[in-house]
């Protein structure tokens, strides 16, 4: 053979060599990073709502001892930087803007540096702590519902002032808006105190709840809102810090407790009802209220052992029982990985959970995003 020869044979290998790398590289799948969907959809702005399942940092900015916003908090994030949200890292309605390709991260709505091209994308309005029950925020000082829809209405008239009302009103229409609470309502207000207990059997304390819920979510609908995800409660029996707090023995039988759990179903069903009856209501001014299942998943991460994750009964920081807000703090130990706990502190998901939420309602979401 030729010199000649081998080199055109050494180049024709090559070729195919580089042809199918560029075919693996083309079909793997990135790791850890969440795709942009390639849906038809004209989504504005990511706007939420709800409590420390969607609070990035509003708390920083008020009077209160609940928040997040030191280490090991962040510690997974950009930069490591401790931002407010009550996780290591990303919080599922920032996966959301990420998976719709508006933006990183959704930032908070008190924060006095954000841009007209913030406020233009969406931001979360959120306070950890919070709950429908207007007792609930009291506890902690944080910002209530109603309020939260105040700072909405403000929004608006920002958004008027920088834009025009035309070109506001197409954002507001064409955002998408999440809403997430109610676990505070019953983990840290209803069987916690003995306030609401005193006043409302628990079936009519569901029944108050709701409606205040639903309250909640016409009053966004009457603002302009129409595209509305709402979550429902998780399994609250499988909370580290309720199995602390109501098992007889929390250190040897860190089991679920159903019990809590199943004022949870319950209570998400009653809700997937009134959602539906809201649709119905309001169906004939177009739009989409739905159901956000966050029950399933994180039920399949902890009782289920579903995704494999090397601890789902204890939070990574401290001891795992309690630590949550300032108890979880810099002089705690943390775990070394954070990735393998199903939750970050004694309430909280990690952002690996959080991710499997995003997962589980991704369909959801693309439903209520077609054209």
């Amino acid at each position: 053979m030729t010199l000649s020869s081998i080199i055109f044979s050494l180049k024709i290998t090559l070729v195919f060599l580089l042809h199918i790398l560029l075919i693996l590289v083309s079909n793997a799948k990135p790791q850890n990073i969440v795709t942009k969907t390639t849906l038809n959809h004209k989504i504005s702005a990511v706007l939420v709502f709800g409590d420390s399942t969607s609070d990035p940092g509003n708390n920083n900015y008020i009077l209160t001892p609940f928040k997040g916003n030191f280490p090991p908090y962040g510690k997974d994030f950009a930069n490591q930087k401790p931002t407010g949200r009550f996780t290591n890292g990303l919080l599922a309605s920032d996966i959301i803007a990420r998976y719709l390709g508006i933006k990183d991260n959704v930032p908070p709505y008190l924060d006095p540096s954000l841009t007209i091209h913030d406020l233009m994308t969406g931001v979360s309005f959120a306070s950890a702590g919070s709950g429908y029950d207007p007792l609930t925020p009291t506890i902690s000082n944080v910002i209530p519902l109603p309020r939260q829809l105040e700072y909405f209405r403000e929004y608006k008239v920002k958004l008027t002032a920088k834009l025009g009302v035309l070109r506001a009103k197409e954002i507001i229409n064409d955002a998408i808006y999440l809403v997430s609470a109610g676990t505070n309502d019953f983990v840290v207000n209803y069987f916690t105190l003995p306030i609401r207990r005193q006043e409302y059997s628990l079936p009519s304390y569901m029944d108050f709840l709701m409606n205040k819920e639903l309250d909640f979510l016409q009053g966004l609908w009457n603002e302009g809102a129409r595209k509305i995800g709402v979550a429902g409660l998780p399994p609250m029996g499988c909370l580290p810090i309720v199995i602390t707090l109501f098992s007889e023995n929390a250190v040897s039988d860190r089991g679920c407790i159903d019990y809590f759990s199943s004022v949870a179903r319950t209570y998400n069903s009653m809700l997937q009802t009134g959602l539906n009856i809201m649709q119905f209501n309001n169906a004939h001014q177009g739009g989409r209220i739905t159901y956000f299942d966050t029950y399933s998943p994180l039920f399949d991460v902890v009782a289920g052992h579903k995704y494999g994750f090397k601890e789902v009964k204890l939070g990574c920081c401290g001891t795992g029982l309690l630590e949550t807000t300032f108890l979880c703090n810099p002089k705690s130990n943390i775990c070394p990985d954070a990735s393998k706990y199903a939750f970050w502190d004694s309430i909280h998901p990690t952002q690996e959970v959080y991710k499997i939420i995003f997962e589980s309602v991704q369909p959801v979401i693309d439903y209520m995003i077609k054209d």
